[in-house]
């Protein structure tokens, strides 16, 4: 059970830019039968997508699972909320957390493993405009170097 493939599904890269991540949990997600079908062909976005947690229970806002083509009848609101599973005692853990100040939930990514879909969420904290500058100078100068080492064993 240790060693199951993952196969990535959605991503959110501009949660990266955001926030600075201090810690990731993975969850399951409750979805009807047409939308796991749809996410297996990987129809599904968490660009806008937020976590929330509403009476005792923790659930995202705003992912986007297409409608299954073939799912006629069944298919769901796309952008109906959905619920994450998680343990109560990591429910409670992060509640506290969030009432700190400047902690906030955000969906990672969306995955395959094994046959469950898992969402990854994290707990994390706004950065500031001169934070979101640092990294993107840290990942210019980063490029810069490996593009001199690049030319330098040419």
């Amino acid at each position: 059970m240790e060693n199951q493939k993952e196969r990535l599904i959605a991503n959110n890269k501009k949660a990266w830019h955001d926030y600075t991540m201090e810690e990731r949990f993975e969850t399951g997600i409750e979805l009807k039968g047409t939308e796991v079908k749809s996410c297996r062909l990987g129809h599904c976005s968490i660009k806008e997508a937020f976590v929330r947690i509403v009476k005792d229970e923790v659930w995202i806002y705003g992912m986007h699972i297409n409608p299954y083509e073939k799912g006629n009848i069944f298919n769901r609101d796309p952008l109906r909320p959905r619920k994450l599973l998680m343990h109560r005692s990591e429910i409670r853990k992060l509640i506290g957390k969030i009432a700190t100040k400047g902690y906030t939930l955000v969906p990672l990514k969306v995955y395959l493993k094994g046959k469950h879909i898992k969402v990854e969420i994290a707990l994390a904290k706004g950065k500031k405009l001169y934070d979101k500058r640092q990294d993107l100078a840290k990942k210019d100068q980063k490029r810069d170097m490996e593009r001199a080492m690049k030319e330098r064993y040419r």
